[in-house]
């Protein structure tokens, strides 16, 4: 017996189809939950073309050092997920350290 999960994600556009506001719902959380955000970045790996698809988006409402936060933790997390995926160590103990350094540079820029 395979587990089936849905995520979706509703996006309302302004009439330039800016994104206004942005809403995902998972079924597997044992209740239906809505939750808002304020940007999603989502990668699809394509098979046949061997290449990423990517779906990025924010809503009016999000701030430059709320995006530039954003940012810095999708990197880290990108270095756990790698590390999980490959059991390459070495590289995301690099990708990790990029992060951080990006992360200063972040934070100085905002003084």
């Amino acid at each position: 017996m395979s587990k089936k999960s849905d995520i979706n994600f509703k996006v309302s556009l302004d009439e330039n189809n800016v994104p206004e506001k942005i809403n995902w719902t998972a079924s597997d959380v044992g209740e239906d939950i809505s939750n808002e955000a304020k940007a999603i970045m989502i990668s699809l790996w394509d098979p046949k073309e061997n290449n990423t698809l990517r779906i990025d988006l924010w809503t009016k409402e999000m701030m430059v050092d709320e995006m530039k936060h954003f940012f810095y933790q999708s990197i880290i997390t990108m270095s756990d997920t790698y590390e999980r995926a490959t059991n390459d160590k070495t590289v995301a103990t690099e990708m990790r350290e990029f992060g951080k350094m990006l992360g200063e540079k972040i934070a100085n820029t905002n003084k």
